[in-house]
């Protein structure tokens, strides 16, 4: 009975030991570094865009912001916000379609959009100018980690 319990157990280290293999609990993909290895020049001349719009955080973020958006008292201001979100939508699907001219419009139409946006809160409550800056900050957050993420912007 002893000899049998002792080969169960030494059975049991000598699978578990060769069949244990080590955990990655990096948050960086594995195939991270080996696209980072290249030199400087390696990467500049490659086109189109390094970013996977549907992981990155920023985009979902940005995503969320549109969907949430909150519905304001003044109809101008939700007439220029609908503006603002389009322009976010096309600035997403450029990016993922890797289309450079398209997110360049896109990004224009953004920033007439959240200059409107600007001049059109001086008109709102106190609690809903803060809401909307709160929204408004977030996007810009978003778009500038995208943007400074991406080769060539």
């Amino acid at each position: 009975m002893k000899r049998l319990f002792f080969f169960g157990v030494l059975l049991i280290i000598i699978t578990s030991s060769c069949a244990t293999e080590k955990l990655n609990l990096s948050p960086l993909s594995n195939n991270f570094y080996s696209e980072t290895k290249g030199s400087d020049s390696d990467r500049g001349s490659k086109k189109g865009f390094n970013i996977n719009i549907k992981e990155n955080v920023n985009a979902s973020e940005i995503s969320n912001i549109i969907s949430t958006f909150p519905k304001f008292k003044n109809n101008g201001l939700n007439d220029e916000i609908t503006s603002l979100k389009y322009s976010l939508q096309n600035y997403l699907y450029a990016i993922d379609a890797n289309n450079s001219a398209g997110k360049s419009r896109s990004l224009k139409s953004f920033e007439k959009s959240y200059k409107k946006i600007q001049k059109l809160r001086q008109n709102l409550e106190r609690d809903d100018d803060e809401v909307l800056n709160r929204y408004l900050v977030r996007l810009k957050t978003n778009i500038s980690v995208i943007e400074d993420t991406l080769p060539g912007s």
